[in-house]
């Protein structure tokens, strides 16, 4: 199990643009095992988080790895083919950030993204709502785009634990 350094905002290679993956030999396993070590490590000790892009653990590769309740799966290269006129304001935070503050921003309702899995298989698959945002996250790191740079008000940012409060569902 290998869990990788998550970059911290202020890093300047989260600010690069990563590189299409165009080999899918066996070379990509190690990057594929780092996420998700790395992701499954994150989830049980910060209690958030759905995915990490390789970007984050200085991976500059086009590679997603998703780890929700009910599946894991990879993106590789993907690309958004389809936005929705429909906006959502949504709290989002970061690993980047070390999940210590929120901000509250605009994303599409939902997307169509084109992608490869990790097996070198095309996909294409519409997301809505939450996951809409959770992959308009990601495929921004892929672009040295942070949560942050949505931002259009100074007064949308509060700390975790106020956002804990408000807006975390009990289970």
């Amino acid at each position: 199990m290998t869990i990788m350094d998550v970059l911290m905002l202020g890093n300047p290679k989260l600010r690069e643009v990563s590189s299409n993956v165009d080999n899918f030999d066996g070379s990509l396993k190690e990057n594929f095992q780092d996420l998700k070590d790395t992701l499954t490590y994150l989830q049980e000790t910060k209690k958030i988080g759905r995915a990490i892009a390789a970007p984050q653990i200085g991976i500059m590769k086009n590679i997603v790895f998703f780890r929700l309740s009910d599946k894991t799966f990879y993106m590789i290269n993907p690309k958004i083919t389809w936005k929705s006129e429909g906006l959502i304001n949504v709290w989002d935070s970061c690993f980047s950030f070390d999940v210590t503050f929120f901000v509250e921003i605009e994303r599409y309702k939902a997307i169509e993204v084109e992608f490869i899995d990790q097996k070198g298989k095309k996909h294409s698959r519409k997301f809505e709502n939450d996951l809409s945002e959770l992959v308009q996250h990601e495929i921004d790191h892929l672009e040295g785009i942070l949560a942050t740079d949505h931002l259009t008000d100074v007064k949308k940012i509060i700390l975790r634990q106020e956002w804990e409060k408000r807006y975390r569902t009990k289970e």
